[in-house]
């Protein structure tokens, strides 16, 4: 879904929202809340990219993350998607929750400048190799859902390749609406200083 689309624009950001696994496979609604949680982080981006990054909100085919279907598989293809349409830019991906674990794996697919995770839901043992990227880890102090701790532990470990920067929110909880503008001006600094120059 298209937030910002200029007509040639010098980057790319795709934004991959969160969301929880159904047990009855249900599909992904644009309407449940991890994806309407990402529309201010994407608008902030489209501000921030003054008009020079084109910003686009991917929609998972699934919702949360089996052994049959993660969300990469879904990166993969929006960033196939991006390519065609836009050629070879530097792209951004800026994801929340499990999008964050997403964005990280994803990572490294040719063509990925930086990466943003935002109470990133992961696996201590997560590793992805990221080198020459940009990487922005932001957890909320207060994360109840995904552990600060396993996030900070996968970035130690991405830093053995590349460049890994941590932002604690204070007081931030999961859901980014506390405390949600440090969260938006983190992804969006960052992403349009990676990107841009």
């Amino acid at each position: 879904m298209d937030v910002r689309a200029p007509s040639a624009p010098e980057g790319a950001v795709l934004v991959l929202h969160g969301g929880a696994s159904r047990h009855d496979g249900s599909s992904v609604s644009p309407t449940q809340l991890s994806v309407l949680r990402m529309i201010p982080v994407a608008r902030r981006l489209a501000r921030a990219g003054e008009g020079r990054l084109a910003v686009l909100r991917l929609l998972n085919s699934h919702r949360g993350w089996d052994p049959r279907h993660s969300p990469v598989v879904d990166v993969g293809w929006a960033l196939e998607q991006t390519r065609q349409r836009y050629g070879d830019l530097p792209v951004g991906l800026v994801g929340h929750s499990l999008g964050g674990r997403a964005a990280l794996l994803a990572g490294g697919s040719p063509g990925v400048r930086s990466v943003v995770a935002l109470n990133p839901w992961v696996y201590d043992d997560d590793d992805a190799d990221l080198t020459g990227r940009r990487v922005l880890v932001v957890v909320g102090s207060d994360d109840r859902i995904a552990s600060p701790r396993r996030a900070l532990a996968v970035a130690r470990r991405l830093r053995r390749r590349t460049e890994v920067e941590v932002v604690t929110v204070s007081g931030g909880k999961h859901a980014m609406l506390r405390h949600g503008a440090q969260f938006e001006a983190a992804a969006a600094d960052f992403t349009r200083s990676s990107l841009l120059g």
